[in-house]
């Protein structure tokens, strides 16, 4: 069984859980599993008592690979969805849980999973059903050095995906080849896997989320590419606009404007500066410039397990909004909105981690905007 760094974990854990009054945590979201047990993987669940035990329930098939990999106290195969049941069950039953409040993940659970979870035959009568998503927010908020080295790692392979995405931007290749370029390439450089790979090209770029389709580059399109590789458990985010052929005077003019407003956003980065205060300066900048329209959603996430988590603006997530200073050894994205101009937008990300004296940006791709495709031959 694994200990480290589990047990550090689970003691704040433990502690937070006393503040919130919460006598028991239920588990399925995969990143806070991997997080508190070091294994995360669906139709699975963690209970993790106050005082820091952890029971795990898994299917029968996997219960080795599990026991391997895992720090747990109590580990139990099922079956089907009506073994998982009886498996939660037992586990409060084994722990001596019959009253008190049990912390749910209401941000991740559908209403059929929360069903399983709350189920009569599940929990004891006595336990009320709280959110305790807050609590597994702050905890993953703050990197330890292990988990910086592997999001540092994931900030390598996603330079190389955007290498090979930026070298596969052509006259007449597909959003999908762009993609797979991508894609190929962080796998060879050493990915585990990736969330979703967004690749828009002309004016699908001024569209929230691109993901790749088969429409073909044209000359003179924006082509928009958002990577997140996973090394290890750990994720980076890396986004870059380029240019098939040469760019119009316009085009130029708002890339280099976000650019500008990106990097200014990046500078004051600090232990000490708020989300909100970051948030202003990337869309102050925008605005000023008379974009105060062309904007939408969040300009910058946390960033570590998954590519999106805690910390984000207030305002922007309800169950995790942030008006508290940041510390740090927190990770942020930056510049995750666009600037979207109607006929197509612009945009650059980066991968950062918050410190003392300052920042220190992960993902180093050039940031000019590339000339690709027919002009680039």
């Amino acid at each position: 069984m694994r200990v480290e760094p589990y047990q550090g974990r689970l003691a704040k854990c433990s502690a937070l859980m006393k503040g919130e009054g919460i006598d028991v945590l239920l588990l399925t979201k995969p990143a806070n599993m991997f997080y508190l047990t070091g294994d995360g993987r669906l139709c699975a669940y963690a209970l993790i008592t106050q005082d820091g035990q952890v029971a795990l329930g898994v299917p029968s098939t996997d219960v080795e690979d599990v026991s391997g990999l895992a720090h747990f106290d109590r580990i139990t195969g099922f079956e089907d969805e009506v073994g998982m049941i009886h498996a939660i069950a037992h586990d409060f039953e084994h722990f001596g849980i019959a009253t008190g409040k049990a912390g749910l993940e209401y941000s991740f659970l559908t209403q059929a999973m929360l069903g399983m979870v709350t189920h009569p035959h599940a929990k004891p009568q006595d336990v009320v059903p709280v959110d305790g998503t807050a609590i597994l927010s702050e905890l993953r908020m703050v990197k330890e050095p292990q988990e910086i080295e592997r999001i540092r790692a994931a900030a390598h392979v996603a330079d190389a995906g955007m290498k090979a995405a930026m070298e596969a931007v052509d006259e007449g290749a597909t959003e999908v080849q762009v993609a797979a370029a991508a894609e190929l390439a962080m796998r060879e450089h050493g990915a585990e896997g990736f969330w979703r790979t967004y690749v828009a090209s002309g004016p699908r770029t001024n569209i929230a989320h691109g993901l790749p389709t088969r429409r073909r580059v044209m000359r003179h399109d924006l082509v928009m590419v958002d990577l997140h590789p996973i090394v290890d458990g750990y994720s980076a985010d890396i986004c870059r606009t380029c240019v098939a052929g040469e760019p119009t005077d316009a085009q130029r003019t708002a890339y280099e404007l976000f650019l500008q407003a990106q990097q200014a956003t990046i500078a004051r980065l600090r232990a000490g500066v708020t989300m909100q205060e970051l948030e202003e300066t990337l869309h102050g900048n925008l605005k000023a410039a008379g974009h105060g329209g062309h904007l939408f959603g969040p300009p910058i996430h946390g960033l570590g397990i998954e590519f999106e988590e805690a910390p984000l603006p207030a305002g922007h997530a309800f169950f995790h909004g942030e008006k508290a200073p940041l510390t740090a050894n927190v990770v942020l994205a930056v510049g995750n909105c666009r600037l979207y101009t109607g006929p197509w937008g612009v945009r650059v990300e980066d991968t950062v981690v918050v410190t003392r004296e300052g920042h220190e940006t992960l993902t180093g791709y050039p940031r000019s905007l590339q000339v690709r495709g027919w002009m680039h031959r």
